[in-house]
């Protein structure tokens, strides 16, 4: 199976082929945020640079930060600007796996607050640690917080 970091340069060779510039910009920004985290790892001792849980982590970021601008655009009658981060959007989401539906997102937080033993809000942090290594990309992690806090509420 490929990596994030083969799938990302691949679908930039084939956006450079195809002549699709706004995928290219798109793909660009992804691989420009990408080196600057592989940098920043490598200051910390990781040669490698960072690994697809992170890719994935950096994708989710750079999703919401489109979604909040294109809010914000069409909140300021700037329709065309709010339909340029919309279609950015929907090329950084092709890179996430599956994302998990409400429901599967609630076995998951049930399911991580019996395998860490969480008994209160106190325990909040482990739950979601294990969310984070067992469901990378595959839920919205912000919105998963909010449940397992509601959920650890109601057991303390």
């Amino acid at each position: 199976m490929a990596t994030l970091r083969e799938d990302i340069a691949s679908a930039m060779k084939e956006a450079m082929k195809a002549k699709d510039q706004a995928a290219l910009a798109t793909l660009r920004l992804i691989s420009a945020a990408l080196k600057d985290r592989d940098i920043a790892a490598r200051g910390n001792g990781n040669q490698d640079g960072i690994g697809d849980d992170e890719i994935l982590s950096m994708l989710q970021t750079m999703i919401k930060q489109r979604s909040e601008s294109a809010k914000m655009y069409r909140d300021g009658n700037r329709p065309e600007l709010a339909d340029a981060e919309e279609a950015e959007i929907v090329i950084i989401t092709g890179f996430l796996p599956a994302q998990l539906d409400e429901r599967a997102v609630a076995d998951a937080i049930d399911a991580a607050i019996a395998a860490t033993g969480a008994a209160s809000i106190k325990d909040m942090g482990q739950v979601m640690a294990h969310l984070k290594a067992s469901h990378a990309g595959q839920m919205d992690f912000s919105a998963a917080s909010q449940a397992v806090k509601a959920a650890l509420m109601g057991q303390g």
